[in-house]
Parts: C-alpha cells; structure tokens; sequence
C-alpha cells in the first residue's frame, strides 16, 4: 500500500505526484511543526501534524534517522542526546543571553533548547548541568549565605526583620536582591519559608552583637 502525505489544504495528494523537497523544506518542516507543538516533535507528532505535508519517513529517508534530522534543523532530540551536545547547547544560550541560563529560558525556548526533565535524568539537577557546562552556580550554601547578608545589611538599614513587602520594596530598588521566592525556597523548615529565613536572620543578628526583641526590631550595640 502506498503511503501519501497531507497537503496544507488537508487533502492527501494522489500516488504517483509526491513533491520532491529540499534538505532546506525538509528541514523547516521540523522546524514549524516544533513551534505549533512547543517542543521537539516525535514522528508520531509530526506524523499526525495535519499541517506536516511530509511523511516522517520521507525525513528520516532523507538523513539518516529522526534524530539526525533533528539536530541538523536544531532541534534537541527528546532522547538518545549526548551530554556534550546537552552541554553544547546550554553554552550556546548562555552566549546568547550574556548570563547563566535558567529554567524559564529553557521553557521559553521549548523545541530548540533540552527540557528541565532530561537535563535533571542526564546530570541529576539543572544546577549540576549549568556547572558541568562551565557556568559559576552557586551551590545552596552560598546561596542560603547570600540570603542572610542581603537579609542582615536590609535589617539593619530598617532597624527590624524586613518583612515581605519590604523586601519587595527594596528589590525594586536592587535587581540584585535575590527574590522573596528564592529566599523562602531556601527556608522552608516546615515554617513557611519567611518565618524561617527571618529566624535564621535573628539568629545570625544575634550572633553578631545586635540585639532582635520578640516584635523584630534591631537594636545594634553601643559604641
């Protein structure tokens, strides 16, 4: 039985006038089928795709297999990907964007860039994958750390444990504040994480010679 593709206007063309495409049409097919599906397609997905006018074995005819097909229209293949080529392309975003690239940039860019997932199942986190590609992530320590000197140098500036809005307010001002999701992600202790951070703020005020009353307030020592 001979197989026919679908044509743009839906209708299956007849045997015997397939339309011979181009490496370069072949390739933007993939390429227009991943933007409508907002990830890298499988051959099924392109298969069943009623705007795909070429049939996936057509594709992989052409070069090789689906995932070389893939890789040469930039798309990441959802599995069997190297974790040099995982690494590669997290380098290149991390050229792309002058930073170090986070999980919302590989959402936003479902299709050309891996997912969250295989990076987690390739380097057991996206932190593991961002350091194994070179990138400086802090590890959680130095970010708990970081927290509790932004936390103690805003306290002190207030003369009280900032509250939520106050570290909104002040974030506004610094974009370098990490946010108050971030923080009480690293707090969380079964307390919600903003009790525990500013806990662990008293602690540290404490500890360094400031006095923090049951109400907040800071009172630094004389002298």
């Amino acid at each position: 039985m001979t197989t026919t593709a679908s044509s743009r206007d839906g209708h299956r063309r007849a045997p015997g006038r397939r339309r011979r495409y181009t490496d370069a049409e072949l390739l933007l097919e993939l390429q227009a089928c991943a933007a409508r599906l907002g990830r890298s397609p499988t051959m099924g997905e392109f298969r069943v795709d009623p705007e795909a006018p070429v049939h996936p074995q057509t594709v992989v005819g052409r070069f090789g297999s689906w995932n070389a097909a893939k890789r040469r229209a930039g798309l990441v293949p959802r599995r069997f990907a190297t974790r040099e080529e995982l690494l590669g392309r997290l380098r290149a975003l991390g050229d792309e964007l002058g930073r170090t690239p986070t999980g919302r940039d590989l959402d936003v860019r479902r299709g050309r860039m891996p997912s969250r997932s295989l990076l987690w199942q390739t380097f057991g986190s996206l932190s593991g994958a961002l350091r194994a590609a070179g990138f400086d992530v802090p590890s959680r320590d130095e970010r708990v750390e970081r927290a509790l000197e932004q936390g103690e140098r805003l306290a002190r500036r207030l003369g009280r444990l900032p509250r939520l809005a106050d570290w909104r307010r002040a974030r506004r001002r610094s974009p370098r504040l990490l946010s108050e999701w971030q923080v009480m992600r690293l707090f969380p202790e079964g307390r919600g994480g903003w009790t525990a951070f500013r806990a662990a703020l008293a602690r540290r005020l404490e500890e360094r010679g400031a006095s923090v009353p049951p109400r907040g307030g800071v009172e630094s020592p004389s002298g």
